[in-house]
């Protein structure tokens, strides 16, 4: 047996990216200076029960760390999915840290995926399971991925900083690649929808912040609707909060997202022992109306949260063009850019529209195909 080639990375930033990347690349990964000069070096506990999320969905991959997990090595395996799956994220970041990949990776396993994921379903760091739901999963569709089979239920709802929710992600697998995409009319929004939700405060708490809200929305158009899911005893997590996820869907099928949660800080996110005052609902429910309006003003057929996932799938196309329409990239987005690239062989050309300030990009997919499913 020869020596496995490992492609050498350093850093922690974007290793949740890189190591989807290498999974669906078949590309072996080494990563070192993990955080080797912090006063916490290593791999952070979300870090460490991801690497163990992507040994439950594969088969045969293998992942070696050191004693201060500040490298390690991956050694991609073949993506089984399965039913009856169940992982516990822990609490240092939010269930929707999770979802994203393994959406990806559930398109190109061997069986369909359905896993139960436990832990914080709402916070204010990462994407909330409601945005997954209304704002992500219908993207999916329009690279031709299967609404049948494709889900996400929420049980129970947590907040950190103890978390307590479930969710349930199904996943269906592509019988054969994905579809490319010219989608770059983002449309006009015809209307707005959206979930409150409140954990073991009072239901007045939601109401505040769907007034609030509305105060801002039914200025500009009639068709707002908001929702409330006011959870009780089990179904309420471990932890008091509150919070607010908004869509608004456009005249050509765009869903754009923002999404905010309220609740007491983790214990490695407060830097003083004494326990901020929560914000007020109505200040909650005037902010997030206001940062999707930030959303819609830039323009793009998706949110900034989404830039990331929808460059992959189009990378991931058929050897076809793709051609997709985005507000300012975003941060995140450039790096996802520049990974593809390094993983995927794939390069985006970038032209910027200086009428609509928006960002159009191009790219022929690498034509990757579900090889893993069974043929029957």
């Amino acid at each position: 047996m020869g020596k496995t080639p490992y492609m050498r990375l350093k850093g922690s930033q974007n290793l949740r990216l890189r190591l989807v990347l290498s999974t669906l690349s078949c590309t072996p990964i080494l990563i070192e200076d993990i955080r080797s000069d912090a006063s916490w070096p290593g791999l952070r506990p979300n870090e460490v029960s991801f690497l163990r999320l992507l040994e439950k969905v594969s088969d045969d991959c293998d992942v070696e760390i050191n004693e201060t997990g500040t490298k390690f090595k991956y050694k991609p395996g073949i993506v089984i999915g399965g039913r009856h799956l169940v992982h516990d994220c822990g609490t240092s970041r939010a269930i929707g840290y999770f979802l994203e990949p393994l959406i990806l990776l559930g398109l190109f396993g061997k069986k369909p995926l359905t896993i139960r994921l436990k832990g914080v379903t709402n916070d204010s760091k990462d994407p909330s399971v409601d945005t997954f739901r209304s704002s992500t999963l219908p993207m999916l569709k329009q690279f031709g991925v299967p609404s049948e089979g494709l889900d996400l239920k929420i049980e129970s709802r947590g907040v950190p900083p103890n978390g307590g929710g479930e969710v349930v992600l199904s996943v269906p697998i592509l019988q054969e690649s994905l579809k490319a995409i010219n989608w770059i009319d983002e449309g006009m929004v015809k209307r707005i929808r959206g979930v409150s939700f409140s954990t073991k405060v009072s239901v007045q708490f939601e109401n505040t912040m769907i007034h609030a809200a509305r105060g801002i929305f039914n200025r500009l158009l009639p068709d707002v609707h908001i929702f409330t899911d006011h959870k009780a005893g089990q179904q309420a997590g471990n932890s008091p909060g509150f919070g607010i996820s908004l869509f608004a869907e456009t005249t050509s099928g765009c869903v754009i997202s923002a999404d905010t949660a309220v609740s007491y800080a983790r214990a490695e996110d407060e830097g003083e022992d004494e326990k901020k005052e929560l914000s007020p609902p109505g200040d909650v429910g005037e902010q997030i109306a206001s940062a999707l309006l930030g959303e819609i003003e830039q323009g793009g057929v998706v949110d900034s949260t989404h830039q990331g996932l929808l460059f992959i799938l189009c990378a991931l196309c058929p050897q076809d063009v793709s051609k997709v329409r985005v507000g300012k990239l975003s941060q995140y987005g450039i790096e996802v850019l520049r990974h593809i690239r390094d993983f995927l062989g794939v390069k985006f050309v970038i032209k910027p529209d200086p009428s609509t300030k928006t960002v159009v990009l191009k790219c022929v997919g690498c034509g990757l195909k579900n090889l893993s499913r069974k043929v029957s």
